[in-house]
């Protein structure tokens, strides 16, 4: 599910987390692209995803269904994430 292929994607997925969040303490290189965001990984919590989720479908212009079985495995980590927006994209 990783989408490491696309290296521009993963970068700017980084960006967005730390620029929705206000991560100013936390750099792109600080964020493993299969490192956990949630929990014990970068410790974002549902409110953080909300955020994100909103951030991601304003850039990248897709819907994301909060209501889905599958959408919780998007959000694992960035690599799940650049997947999922270039699955997204490619629809």
């Amino acid at each position: 599910m990783s989408d490491l292929n696309n290296p521009g994607l993963v970068r700017d997925i980084k960006l967005l987390i730390i620029d929705a969040l206000g991560l100013e303490d936390i750099s792109v290189d600080d964020i493993g692209d299969e490192q956990t965001l949630f929990g014990e990984g970068l410790g974002l919590d549902s409110v953080d995803a909300l955020e994100l989720g909103l951030a991601i479908q304003k850039k990248y212009g897709i819907k994301i269904d909060a209501d889905a079985k599958d959408t919780r495995n998007h959000f694992t980590n960035v690599a799940s994430l650049a997947a999922f927006v270039t699955a997204k994209q490619a629809a």
